[in-house]
């Protein structure tokens, strides 16, 4: 998709997101007392005995992030490969009981805002003490996954232990090196283990679609919306991360006892309906052919491609937390994973994370499981949907609004767009996705003799609707 940029005014975007913030009852700091007790940490964290800090780690990250969760190593190992990564060990800081704990409990997850963040955890430790900056020694569940020569996981080990990052790359810096031949063996190695879980991934049935992302982005004197398409570099750095999930959740089913990511298959119906839309879209999908195959086949550069990725993001809804202790679930599974998985490799944004990775520590040292822990799994499945659902509302309300913002004025002009969606009960309404620029929002034609919208199709759209205050944005068929 096009990356052209559309700025609008600072000062007035900044006015209107503290309202916002206001409005959501976002928590605009810490209370005094969890800062303080956050200094405590900060000065003695309870450091693991084991010195990993000789590991050559590297992380890759968006350029502007300071709390890095996950640092990373790769080596040959005889035909296969040894993967070696750091997770931040949050727990070195946070005592079960404490300030610091209820304060998370609360918050859930990191709140991402055009003009800021809202942090999980105090900055002293999630964007210092505990984050994995590179030349800083930090306290981190360091992973050890041995691979075959196809990828495949043989072995896991667990420690925790001090680390000691050497470089910060961002994922252009990254991708760039492997490309043009100037990593070093360990980045180069992510271009090589990473497509080779790729593979793993698609032999096992797991689907990553390839949706561009519509993001905020600070440009000079304002925001701007613009669309991302992931590089391979992110899909690369993903599989690690993945790996690591899948890992843990094998540790868990084997103990009885844990907090997975699920799942569940979507219904026959689903893929009945899918098909519909394919043909409606002309996007070739032969009855042999396998849903996760056709996926791989499609370029979301053309629009009708495009609109149908989209369609599909109907079967991953339903994605939830599943706690257990004792009997494992009845289907323990992530559809799109194709595999158990769970969160665990982002522990200073997301308060799961510090729990399965605490849980992982405990089942790989072969001691009982800490009786605070076994009585917080339980809780975290209804904190984590709340606090999803309060994130999915962020992302979307700043969105709405810078892109109200960027077309506050221009009611009346004309616009190229794609339908990307149409209500199946109401074929007149639906949703565009503009050229220029980076914009998705409604549309509806009003017309007593219209005809449906045409699914995936190029169109020429009127903004009736620019509404900040509402952040509301609206079309109709020019």
């Amino acid at each position: 998709m096009p990356r052209r940029r559309f700025r609008v005014r600072t000062a007035r975007i900044a006015t209107e997101l503290a309202e916002l913030r206001a409005r959501m009852e976002i928590p605009d700091a810490f209370p005094q007392a969890v800062l303080d007790e956050a200094d405590r940490a900060v000065r003695a964290p309870g450091l693991p005995e084991h010195d990993a800090t000789d590991l050559p780690l590297f992380t890759i990250d968006p350029p502007e992030s300071l709390d890095l969760d996950q640092a990373m190593h790769l080596e040959r190992r005889g035909s296969g490969f040894r993967v070696h990564y750091a997770i931040a060990d949050v727990g070195a800081f946070v005592a079960p009981g404490g300030l610091l704990d209820a304060e998370a409990r609360r918050r859930v997850e990191t709140l991402y805002f055009p003009d800021r963040r809202v942090p999980l955890h105090p900055p002293q430790f999630s964007e210092g003490a505990a984050s994995l900056l590179p030349g800083q020694p930090a306290p981190a569940l360091l992973w050890r996954l041995d691979l075959d020569a196809d990828g495949a996981l043989v072995r896991t080990d667990l420690r925790r232990a001090l680390v000691r990052s050497r470089r910060r790359l961002d994922y252009a810096t990254a991708q760039r090196a492997i490309d043009n031949g100037s990593a070093d063996e360990s980045l180069a190695l992510l271009g090589v283990v990473g497509p080779l879980r790729e593979q793993q991934e698609r032999e096992r049935g797991g689907i990553s679609l390839p949706i561009p992302e519509q993001e905020v982005e600070e440009v000079r004197g304002g925001y701007a919306l613009a669309y991302r398409a992931p590089r391979p570099a992110d899909g690369w750095n993903a599989q690690i991360s993945l790996l690591t999930g899948m890992a843990a959740a094998a540790l868990m089913l084997d103990a009885g006892i844990g907090l997975l990511r699920t799942l569940p298959s979507a219904p026959p119906a689903a893929y009945a309906r899918l098909r519909l839309v394919a043909r409606a879209l002309d996007v070739p999908w032969p009855q042999e052919q396998p849903y996760p195959q056709l996926i791989r086949s499609l370029d979301p550069a053309l629009p009708a491609h495009a609109a149908f990725l989209n369609e599909c993001t109907g079967l991953l809804r339903g994605a939830g937390y599943t706690a257990f202790d004792g009997t494992p679930p009845t289907d323990p599974g992530h559809a799109a994973v194709a595999a158990p998985y769970t969160h665990c490799t982002a522990p200073l944004r997301r308060l799961a994370d510090r729990f399965t990775g605490e849980l992982c520590a405990a089942l790989v040292d072969g001691g009982p499981v800490p009786d605070w822990l076994r009585e917080a799994l339980p809780l975290l499945p209804k904190l984590m949907e709340t606090g999803d659902r309060r994130a999915h509302e962020v992302e979307r309300a700043c969105v709405d609004l810078i892109e109200a913002e960027l077309l506050r004025g221009r009611e009346g002009d004309l616009f190229d767009a794609v339908v990307v969606d149409v209500d199946e009960r109401r074929p007149l309404t639906g949703t565009v996705q503009l050229r220029r620029p980076a914009v998705r929002a409604r549309i509806a034609d009003d017309r007593a003799d219209a005809p449906p919208l045409p699914l995936g199709t190029r169109i020429r759209v009127r903004l009736t609707t620019a509404d900040p205050a509402a952040r509301t944005v609206r079309f109709a068929p020019a």
